[in-house]
């Protein structure tokens, strides 16, 4: 079995388990291999963890391009305020929600200096950024910079709601003008 083969089971497993203590048996095992194969592909659990979120992170971006596009057949957004709230939208959806789930325990891993977690999560915000470039609208002045804005209002709204704080989340975008429906959640 390629190190190909392996990522999506190993994906599944982690989005499902996450990766807390998860040692290389139990991947093994969800990826119909063993411990010592996952080694052989992968080098060390570290070069397999780091694979694996990159895997992870490229199957939430497609998952979320490819809501957005059957949601959003008009294509790009006009604004800055349009493509936020399309990405929260489906960013809030039960189907995206191992994803957050799993890029917090990524967050509190690097966090607690794990090893390989803060490269990984480097790795996938490098990432994100770069997909958040590609979808700000066509004539946004400065789409790097309005990537970085948005993924930075992205990731508290979307924190603030798990932690029962949505109502505090609504009303900081709604000073920033970037919330639109205020009735959404």
């Amino acid at each position: 079995m390629s190190k190909e083969m392996l990522l999506p089971p190993l994906a599944s497993h982690v989005l499902q388990h996450g990766l807390g203590g998860a040692s290389l048996r139990p991947l093994a095992k969800a990826a119909g291999t063993s411990d010592r194969m996952l080694i052989y592909h992968f080098g060390n659990k570290e070069a397999l963890v780091r694979e694996l979120l990159s895997y992870v992170a490229g199957v939430y971006a497609n998952a979320l391009e490819m809501a957005l596009a059957a949601q959003h057949g008009e294509g790009r957004p006009q604004s800055r305020q349009q493509c936020f709230a399309r990405i929260l939208a489906q960013g809030r959806q039960p189907g995206m929600q191992s994803f957050m789930v799993l890029w917090w325990e990524i967050v509190a891993g690097s966090a607690r200096g794990l090893p390989g977690y803060a490269e990984a999560a480097e790795a996938m915000i490098t990432d994100q950024l770069a997909w958040l470039e590609g979808q700000m609208p066509e004539d946004d002045p400065d789409p790097a910079g309005g990537a970085r804005y948005l993924l930075t209002l992205l990731e508290g709204t979307l924190m603030l709601g798990v932690v029962g704080h949505a109502r505090t989340a609504r009303e900081g975008l709604l000073a920033s003008d970037l919330a639109g429906d205020p009735s959404d959640d």
